[in-house]
């Protein structure tokens, strides 16, 4: 196992997200990097200890890397706002992030180095070598499974994708716009840059279905499972819901005189089709409707030597 220590804010919520990511075996509220060892809540409260509250994580490497759990980290995060998070304000509540493995350093700086370049204001998350980290009182600990409906600053759409999360953005850059220029066809391109449409019932994926995964053709990142593809007569191929809920990004459309719900990629940014509530109520009503043209498709027998080996088991 391994551990890190993350500062997001009030620990109350904090806790309870990191704790519901898949690969996390253990978590603990407490208070971390401060100038007193052992304070209590109070104490920390009064901003004079100069305490963050902080999340104890241990986790097992084998399921979830450094850089994956950041990543979900930062999604539960304002990680440019300064000593405030939600509604709470004061140095205990600045966002962090506290190692006690030198070797983590780099991997946490190279993250914090992507981060940056999604944001126009600096990044205000602090790393740092762990110091000062004790546990917080009885009552903090598990807070929100004592008490449901308790206050959190997390809003709960983002626990439920992080319960649901495995797929990690950082393995799949985006790349420049030269390459996608030159990688692309044009009907690609028009699709995924401009948010284009292709023929219905005359593209390469409308009538497959054959077991593997569909990716994002900019960036490779997985998308949708054969196993979540149904044949709803559109034209298009149609899915009942993404691999992941994360891997998808979702804007109001108002073009063609329609109000209509636009899905693209998350780490591509890549024009992918649109979503509606028409699906098959068995499969939760949900209907994907996706250009052939957005899409790579990845069999299940090549999925292991492309790199997708971790998601075989989604493959029924």
């Amino acid at each position: 196992m391994s551990e890190i220590y993350l500062a997001g804010g009030c620990f109350w919520g904090m806790e309870k997200y990191i704790a519901s990511i898949r690969g996390v075996q253990s978590t603990q509220a407490g208070y971390a990097n401060g100038i007193t060892d052992n304070p209590t809540y109070e104490e920390v409260c009064s901003g004079n200890t100069g305490h963050a509250e902080t999340v104890r994580v241990v986790y097992d490497p084998g399921i979830i890397t450094l850089e994956f759990l950041l990543e979900l980290y930062y999604a539960s995060i304002d990680p440019v706002s300064v000593n405030r998070q939600g509604g709470d304000r004061g140095v205990q509540y600045r966002t962090g992030i506290y190692f006690v493995n030198e070797a983590d350093r780099p991997v946490i700086e190279r993250s914090i180095a992507q981060l940056q370049k999604r944001y126009d204001k600096p990044i205000a998350i602090e790393v740092k070598p762990l110091v000062n980290f004790s546990s917080a009182e009885e009552y903090h600990q598990k807070y929100l499974d004592k008490n449901p409906g308790g206050y959190c600053h997390i809003s709960s759409d983002k626990f439920e994708k992080a319960a649901k999360a495995l797929v990690n953005p950082a393995a799949y850059p985006a790349p420049e716009a030269d390459g996608l220029r030159k990688n692309l066809s044009a009907l690609q391109y028009e699709v995924t840059q401009n948010s284009a449409t292709e023929p219905p019932f005359q593209n390469e994926f409308h009538q497959t279905f054959r077991p593997g995964i569909y990716v994002d053709i900019t960036t490779g990142e997985p998308l949708f499972s054969s196993s979540d593809k149904f044949e709803s007569g559109c034209g298009w191929p149609s899915f009942s819901k993404p691999i992941d809920p994360n891997v998808i990004r979702e804007k109001s459309d108002t073009s063609h005189n329609m109000m209509r719900t636009e899905v693209r990629s998350r780490v591509g940014n890549a024009h992918l089709g649109h979503v509606f509530n028409d699906g098959p109520k068995e499969l939760g009503g949900t209907r994907y409707c996706i250009n052939s043209a957005s899409l790579r498709f990845i069999p299940k027998e090549d999925m292991e030597s492309a790199g997708y080996g971790y998601l075989l088991g989604l493959i029924t």
